[in-house]
């Protein structure tokens, strides 16, 4: 005799079959693809930092390049006099594009309740990659160098990239339910790491060319992916007729299914599911408010949970290839396609445990005994060995127990909380409520970026891994 918990799983897992059209499978892959052609323009940045560094500083003290006289002459369009102000630059330009996109991230998901998803995420996607040409590659075309032209661009390319989070996760919430949301989302939300093995792939290929041509090919691939997500992509399954989320299921199915776990267990029995993005006018609920959403069971908690989280998650995504260069003397190229690693176990990471949270039907357990695996993970690899095999099998651990939960709070638990029982007559407000996750989370992650260049510079490696133990 199977156990009612066991008989709701399984007739909502079947639910979550019958509703599959191609429909589904091309919003998952467009939405997919799209977070991932925004992430890959951010890892670029990262990959090159060597690169960027050396051009930033004079030639005559990069041991790769010629001493070239007279020094005024050759020196002068540089902006650093030596390497370590150029390195701490970067980190500069790491915590403001994490200033603004937190920001943005707010902003972003109150309008992405209140205007076309499609239009918002195709507009970010086409003009972020018009920022980033002009950032790596127009400003080193023109050998133009300068400070604050370099901020001013990357708070402007932190405020459009914001636009991407809010806008596929309330997309993919308007065509997946709650049926398998762990798996689902655990499995998509693999897109920043695919995304950032896709930039590590395409930085390194065209890198011995020029840092510049590395932010050229992920600019132009972003902006053709805007194009495509601009005529292709379906926002809600009412645009192509469609019913909407748990419209053709039984009650039984479509009470068990779209219920989110954040809910009480004696919430109202004729609960229905509902569309984020309705598209019908007649009876098309309000966006709730921003402080509303704030006010919502979880969210602050769980908003500040992921800044500690994001903190540690962002610094492998800035400084890891730095680090592998610069703390075992590894070529830049090799140091990032080493650092994929890390984006393989996050993959591997978000997918199981999303997966065992559904099983569970609890989402909180498994992230915390992840994170307590991941102090272990991090003890760890502080102590890898110059050995690429060795670290590349324990950056893939630490990867597992971090980027696994950092994606099950920015995606599945996100769309939990935007989905609980207060807000079942103001339906807009996923969008809403993983901006204020996700902008928690980056603003964490930029006062980290700071941190750990500030911690690194004055301690030494050991004690950020430290720092990021106690994150």
């Amino acid at each position: 005799m199977a156990l009612p918990g066991s008989s709701r799983r399984q007739s909502a897992n079947r639910g979550l079959v019958s509703r599959c059209t191609h429909h589904h499978i091309v919003v998952f892959l467009l939405t997919f693809f799209s977070y991932s052609l925004l992430h890959a323009s951010r890892k670029t940045f990262s990959n090159v930092k060597v690169s960027i560094s050396s051009q930033w500083t004079p030639s005559c003290l990069n041991s790769t390049a010629p001493e070239l006289r007279p020094y005024e002459l050759w020196n002068s369009n540089h902006l650093f006099p030596k390497a370590e102000e150029a390195t701490l630059f970067l980190g500069t330009l790491d915590t403001i594009f994490l200033f603004s996109y937190a920001v943005g991230l707010f902003v972003s998901g109150i309008v992405g309740d209140r205007l076309n998803l499609r239009w918002v995420l195709s507009f970010g996607m086409c003009s972020s990659a018009l920022v980033v040409f002009f950032f790596g590659t127009l400003t080193e075309w023109l050998h133009f160098y300068n400070k604050w032209f370099y901020c001013c661009l990357w708070v402007v390319n932190g405020l459009l990239q914001s636009t991407g989070w809010p806008c596929v996760v309330a997309v993919m919430g308007n065509w997946f339910g709650k049926a398998g949301r762990g798996f689902v989302f655990g499995l998509w939300s693999a897109c920043a790491s695919v995304g950032n093995i896709l930039g590590a792939f395409l930085a390194s290929c065209v890198l011995q060319y020029g840092y510049e041509y590395a932010f050229l090919v992920t600019a132009s691939v972003q902006f053709a992916g805007g194009v495509v997500v601009f005529f292709g992509l379906l926002t809600s399954p009412k645009e192509v007729g469609l019913p909407e989320l748990g419209a053709d299921e039984d009650v039984s199915v479509e009470e068990d299914a779209n219920r989110p776990l954040m809910s009480n267990d004696d919430a109202d029995d004729d609960d229905r599911n509902y569309s984020i993005q309705a598209t019908d006018t007649d009876n098309q609920p309000k966006a709730i408010g921003f402080f509303q959403a704030c006010c919502l069971p979880g969210v602050v908690l769980y908003s500040l949970a992921y800044a500690c989280l994001k903190l540690v998650n962002y610094s492998f995504f800035f400084w890891l290839p730095f680090y592998l260069s610069n703390n075992f003397g590894w070529k830049e190229a090799e140091a990032d396609q080493l650092s994929i690693w890390y984006d393989v176990g996050g993959i591997i990471g978000g997918t199981i445990q999303g997966l065992i949270s559904d099983v569970l039907q609890k989402r909180a357990p498994v992230l915390a005994i992840s994170l307590l695996f991941a102090v272990g993970s991090l003890f760890g690899y502080s102590r890898s060995p110059n050995s690429k095999p060795i670290n590349a099998v324990i950056m893939a651990i630490t990867g597992f127990f971090i980027g696994g939960p950092s994606n099950m709070i920015s995606s599945a638990i996100s769309a939990d909380l935007g989905r609980q029982e207060l807000v079942k007559g103001s339906s807009e407000a996923l969008a809403t409520v993983t901006g204020i996750v996700d902008g928690t989370g980056s603003i964490g992650a930029a006062v980290g970026q700071y941190l750990v260049s500030l911690i690194q510079e004055n301690l030494g490696w050991m004690w950020v891994f430290y720092f990021f133990i106690l994150m």
